[in-house]
């Protein structure tokens, strides 16, 4: 049975995403930077994270986005083999979401036309959308705005196959160690394993968006996941990048088959907010 779904409300759905996570932190995010400010070992890390959960408080009370940089407009956007869309064009309606949420709820404008020109869209867009044909009738919207001080610090590293598992926890450490204090920690880092160039890169994005002290079903990877959080806070990079044992508040990796000549890594660190929200129409 085929399900139709009016783009209308694709639109509808994605300004008022734009507008929540840029004004409030997802649950699990502030179980993580609650507990994270409960266990902090140094006193001044301890004080940083203190005024942030006083920044996130007056944000929410206030309707004041919970960070000056509102981020690049990121989708991953899970459709389900059995909708049927009408009323206009999916990627025309998801981008109008973006134009009124960013416009109406007074977020920055942070998008350029052209990557060197450099002339502002004004309204945000257009979006970076990621799609998957899914089963089902459902669509899964989640949304992750994107500040570039943590996206800046991403990398990509093309490792040998020899390379193994150590050379995979050397590029986390390296590419967290190089961001020090420029991707406003304590950071949420996303790790991408395998695939191809960008097909890691695509990963280590979406692994951003999973919950907070949640891991991997892959029993290998949870250990690794839970290794680099512990080789990450002994960094001593600390919030604001000020010392202290709370570097990240997770790391989430995500794996794929790759080349037999191949060993992608991405790792794409997000800052202390690490914005997202999901909903399903």
């Amino acid at each position: 049975m085929i399900r139709e779904i009016n783009v209308s409300e694709i639109t509808a759905a994605i300004k008022e995403m734009c507008i929540q996570a840029n004004h409030f932190l997802s649950p699990d995010m502030d179980k993580a930077l609650k507990a994270a400010t409960a266990n902090e070992e140094s006193p001044l890390g301890k004080k940083i994270l203190n005024q942030l959960q006083e920044n996130l408080k007056i944000a929410g009370e206030d309707m004041i986005p919970i960070c000056q940089d509102t981020g690049m407009a990121v989708f991953f956007i899970e459709i389900g083999q059995d909708v049927h869309f009408t009323g206009g064009v999916l990627e025309d309606a998801i981008n109008e979401g973006v134009r009124q949420g960013y416009t109406d709820g007074y977020l920055r404008k942070s998008v350029v036309k052209d990557p060197l020109i450099r002339e502002n869209t004004k309204d945000n867009t257009p979006a970076v959308i990621h799609y998957s044909i899914v089963s089902g009738d459902k669509v899964k919207i989640t949304f992750a705005p994107k500040g570039f001080g943590s996206e800046n610090m991403s990398r990509v590293f093309m490792l040998k196959p020899a390379d193994g598992i150590e050379g995979v926890k050397n590029a986390i450490l390296t590419a967290v160690s190089d961001a020090g204090p420029n991707a406003c920690p304590p950071m949420v880092v996303g790790v991408g394993v395998g695939g191809t160039f960008e097909k890691c890169a695509i990963m280590a994005k979406k692994a951003l968006t999973r919950e907070a002290g949640t891991h991997s079903d892959i029993e290998y990877v949870a250990e690794l996941e839970k290794e680099m959080l512990e080789k990450i806070n002994n960094l001593g990079i600390g919030p604001g990048g000020l010392g202290g044992s709370t570097t990240a508040l997770a790391v989430n990796i995500n794996t794929y088959p790759t080349h037999i000549a191949g060993l992608p890594v991405a790792v794409n660190i997000c800052c202390h907010v690490n914005r997202h929200v999901v909903k399903e129409l």
